[in-house]
């Protein structure tokens, strides 16, 4: 036992405070707050459930001790996302949606997928242990809600084109860093997923080199499902900011999508407004473009590199001429070149981070963004930085979606 103290002796706390409750003293505010918040959810909103979600994460995480956190980052989390992937992967979730809500044994479901029933049942009962399935006898389970979504391909292909294709990055970022003198990384040719995998590629031809690609587009395709899009009045008035005086001719250019992936955002955007005037363009490199199966065929596909001098610019002298740009990126100089003071906009539709109480959303989202690109999601104060002290252009409003949802900046061009 004096070995082991000694062991210990240079630690900065003392040893038994990884058996103790993280915060037992919040226990009972945060009791009392979860049960106000689930008592009144059938009259609250959206907003007001996910608060109730946080403060669920925080009685839990107050109950917890450091040692079972761990555990359950390491082993627990690691083990269902591994599950997960297997199942989405072998169709083992397509299977037990198809069966519908009766109980279904391990031996009948590893018959139908052609597995090893002795990996499935080690699998399905670590699920199922995380309370992602329900056991009701040995080797015997019923889906939930969130397997039987796992069956869509929006929700369940991000566990193999994002989170297995990529994983890596995140797991070894500390390295990444270490060898970087633990310096904040900017440079988008040098990022955590190109070391842990020893490639120069960027997420995109990465993924897609692994065969991943529409797992990714899918993913990406999906990942706003139950969110308000930047389109939703309540969010950014279109008709009123865009539509209204916007030009009549047929070949003006409407919506610039820059950036767009595979056009979810435009279709989404044709949608809900059909009679837009003039011309929606989709602009992506050559290979997102080229994936591209099914869209609109009124959505002009147009492959283009940000870098590159942009084709589609604002010429006319009519000042109701208003040719509005989406962007996901921040990339400017080629995109001001095209603008025409006075009427020309660029939206972009990203996170603006709150300077305390961020929502966790926004800062895991923020983790990919650093390890993946070398990026960041920024602040209001950043992006004020970004947008009008360096690119020149001026922030006409920021239009909030609420916590954890992307904003829209609206921004003009004043000379």
């Amino acid at each position: 036992m004096a070995a082991e103290n000694s062991l210990y002796a240079t630690f900065p706390v003392d040893l038994g405070i990884s058996t103790r409750p993280n915060h037992n003293e919040a226990v009972p505010d945060l009791l009392k707050e979860v049960i106000e918040g689930v008592n009144n959810l059938a009259t609250g909103t959206d907003e007001n459930r996910k608060d109730v979600v946080v403060k669920c994460r925080a009685l839990v995480g107050a109950l917890e001790t450091p040692r079972e956190t761990m555990v359950d980052h390491c082993w627990g989390q690691f083990g269902a996302i591994s599950a997960i992937a297997f199942g989405v992967d072998s169709g083992l979730w397509v299977l037990m949606a198809q069966n519908g809500d009766r109980p279904q044994r391990v031996a009948s479901l590893a018959i139908g997928l052609g597995v090893d029933p002795r990996l499935l049942s080690r699998l399905m009962r670590h699920v199922g242990a995380m309370g992602l399935l329900i056991e009701v006898g040995e080797d015997e389970y019923r889906p939930t809600n969130f397997t039987k979504a796992l069956s869509i391909p929006q929700i369940g292909h991000g566990y193999i084109g994002f989170t297995a294709s990529t994983g890596a990055a995140t797991l070894k970022f500390h390295e990444f860093a270490r060898k970087r003198d633990w310096a904040n990384p900017t440079d988008n040719q040098d990022t955590s997923l190109m070391y842990a995998y020893g490639t120069d590629k960027d997420i995109f031809s990465w993924v897609n080199d692994l065969g991943y690609g529409k797992h990714l587009n899918d993913y990406l395709g999906g990942y706003n499902l139950g969110r308000p899009w930047w389109i939703d009045p309540s969010v950014y008035p279109v008709k009123e900011r865009l539509i209204d005086g916007a030009d009549i001719s047929p070949d003006a250019p409407f919506l610039v999508d820059i950036g767009g992936n595979v056009g979810h955002d435009l279709e989404r955007f044709r949608s809900r407004f059909p009679n837009t005037p003039g011309r929606l363009i989709l602009q992506d490199l050559p290979l997102m473009i080229r994936q591209i199966k099914d869209l609109d065929p009124a959505i002009l596909r147009m492959e283009y590199d940000f870098h590159d001098e942009q084709p589609i610019k604002c010429e006319s002298p009519e000042p109701t001429l208003q040719p509005f740009l989406s962007i996901l990126d921040d990339v400017f100089d080629t995109i001001k070149e095209a603008m025409k003071p006075g009427y020309s906009r660029l939206l972009i539709n990203e996170n603006v981070v709150p300077q305390i109480g961020a929502h966790w959303e926004t800062t895991g989202l923020d983790m990919m963004m650093l390890t993946l690109f070398s990026g960041e999601e920024r602040t209001s104060t950043a992006w004020y930085e970004l947008i009008e002290r360096r690119a020149g252009l001026k922030i006409v409003k920021i239009w909030g979606a609420g916590k954890g949802v992307e904003s829209v900046i609206e921004c003009v061009k004043e000379r």
